[in-house]
């Protein structure tokens, strides 16, 4: 039954701006927006000025100050979905409702909008259903109008490939239990026969460095939180998957949520922290749902909480849900989005070793970089670096999508090939081969004949290209790559904070070049060039800094592309 603003509010009292974003979405989930009243007695509760309220809901995209339909669908237009047809559905949808993109019916029954990746990427095209009330929003791969005005969810598996340990126990697509998963083994033995100095040393042994795409050793990472003299102490989990292309951490939160949890404890206990934020997305309903009902399972088995397993060690995580802003996987505006503001990156140094959420030392971590630790501490740090090479140890989960036979989560051993995984691992190709995007959105491009690059850190940079977020995206001589560059162009546009001038101005004026690559100007790759290494090297975060990657990466290999014809040229 939805909930009266009163009773919404009521449990907020007494409660500080950083439940500001619960809020907000407890209010969005029961009437379908955020309204001047419901503003009002927001800034009341949580004495905070309406101004900053009205700021922040409008810097979110799943925020909504105006009235929308009792089901909003959101379709996602980043390449892969919208090459797979999202587009041509969301039309129909529209069309079958009498309404534009953007609008709500006038019987208050649909609102339809776009929506950046939403990570369903290996079932393209896909959208998200929210439904007013009810608390219900979930994913929908789209198989037609009429399932999507219905409601409908089909059953959605993501293939698992290659598994060896961080997917070796995921079984039929379900959640994995607290009493399949086990006593937290790692845990247990880090709290009765280990030092926290002792697990940050084995974490450093192992040579694991960052999954989320800055590939920093994460060893050093929680030495230097933990030599912070100042107090408290936070672990983060970076749950904010938006890269497109980018769905692995989804499946981990999905299928293994305790392994994730563990590994914040672990790191709580490495660098002398007490609580955990973990911040996951707004569009991974199911993911945070699966999250917060594991972490009520493990504070119920005396595994999380006050004096865990006994222990003098206490250790509590909080959920927070993003409300739709790429931004928020910069790991300083993750820290203001916390903090109950718009999520504007900080400027750096100084760095959040020292001075991180709510001002204190705290150490942030990817989904799949926590969910190594468990298995490290109890393995032993030789035994990971068994796997991959000297500069990428351990094993790496990529996301695989596009033009490919066997779309999915792989989890690959460093040293692998590019065409290895995708033609042997993958299926091979749907059609011919024309390029690979690789990093997600602000990755890069390689064409047919550059896959046989090895997968390690160290090799991908020697050839100009990166993991990034792990996104692997398959294109095939179908697809106008024009199309997908205009994508990535709206997308940079539409999720720049505008903070800073170099990339607020940059990805608009970027967007501006690429929507007229159909009949490109003289001087249009200059400009391009222009911008694009005016933003990496002025913009104030990684956002700005790789607005411009993969656009750069495809003029060298296609300068084709950005130069008019003969007869353009002439007139």
């Amino acid at each position: 039954m939805p909930k009266t603003l009163d009773e919404i509010l009521v449990y907020y009292t007494n409660k500080g701006r950083d439940a500001l974003l619960p809020v907000l979405w407890d209010i969005q989930t029961s009437f379908g927006c955020i309204n001047a009243q419901a503003i009002e007695a927001t800034s009341r509760t949580l004495r905070i000025p309406a101004a900053d309220i009205y700021g922040v809901i409008s810097f979110y995209t799943l925020f909504h100050d105006q009235p929308t339909g009792k089901t909003t669908i959101y379709f996602c237009a980043d390449p892969v979905c919208g090459l797979a047809g999202a587009d041509e559905i969301m039309d129909a949808v529209c069309n079958r409702l009498n309404i534009h993109h953007g609008d709500t019916t006038p019987d208050g029954e649909y609102t339809v909008l776009h929506s950046t990746c939403l990570g369903l990427c290996d079932h393209a095209p896909a959208a998200l259903i929210s439904k007013r009330g009810t608390g219900e929003i979930s994913h929908a791969p789209v198989e037609g109008v009429d399932h999507l005005l219905a409601g409908d969810t089909q059953e959605r598996r993501t293939f698992i490939g290659g598994s060896r340990e961080l997917l070796k126990e995921i079984v039929e697509q379900r959640v994995q239990t607290l009493q399949e998963y086990g006593d937290y083994i790692g845990l247990r033995r880090a709290i009765f026969t280990m030092t926290p100095e002792h697990v940050i040393a084995e974490i450093e042994a192992s040579k694991l460095i960052g999954r989320g795409g800055a590939a920093f050793p994460t060893g050093t990472k929680w030495k230097l939180t933990r030599q912070s003299p100042a107090q408290p102490h936070y672990i983060v989990c970076n749950a904010d998957e938006s890269e497109p292309g980018t769905f692995k951490d989804r499946v981990l939160m999905e299928s293994r949520p305790h392994l994730l949890l563990e590994g914040m404890i672990l790191a709580g206990y490495a660098i002398g922290a007490s609580t955990g934020y973990l911040f996951i997305r707004g569009e991974y309903p199911e993911a945070a749902q699966i999250l917060q009902s594991s972490i009520d399972d493990a504070i119920s088995a005396g595994l999380l909480g006050d004096h865990i397993m006994g222990s003098d060690f206490s250790f509590h995580i909080e959920l927070r849900r993003g409300a739709g802003a790429y931004i928020c996987g910069e790991e300083t505006a993750l820290f203001e989005a916390i903090e109950g503001k718009r999520g504007f990156p900080r400027v750096k140094p100084p760095y959040p070793t020292t001075h991180g959420l709510f001002g204190k030392p705290t150490s942030v971590n990817n989904v799949e970089t926590l969910c190594a630790i468990p298995i490290i501490v109890q393995n032993g740090a030789s035994w990971f670096r068994q796997w991959g090479t000297e500069g990428s140890a351990g094993t790496k989960l990529v996301s695989v999508s596009g033009n490919i036979r066997r779309a999915g989560v792989y989890e690959i051993t460093p040293g692998i090939t590019l065409r290895d995984l995708l033609e042997n691992d993958c299926g091979g190709f749907n059609g011919n081969l024309q390029a690979v995007l690789m990093g997600g959105a602000a990755g890069t491009f390689l064409k047919p004949d550059e896959i046989d690059v090895p997968l390690t850190f160290e090799n991908l940079r020697a050839v100009g290209s990166t993991f990034g977020s792990g996104a692997i995206m398959v294109f095939n001589d179908t697809i106008d790559l024009r199309d997908v560059l205009k994508r990535l162009g709206r997308f940079f546009q539409h999720e720049s904070c505008g903070k800073c001038f170099p990339c607020q101005i940059g990805t608009q004026r970027q967007m501006e070049i690429l929507d007229r690559l159909d009949s490109p100007l003289t001087g249009d790759q200059r400009r391009l060039q222009d911008i694009g290494l005016t933003m990496m090297e002025t913009s104030l975060c990684g956002l700005g800094q790789t607005a411009a990657s993969a656009v750069l990466s495809a003029i060298k290999r296609w300068p084709e592309y950005f130069e008019p014809s003969e007869l353009q040229k002439d007139r």
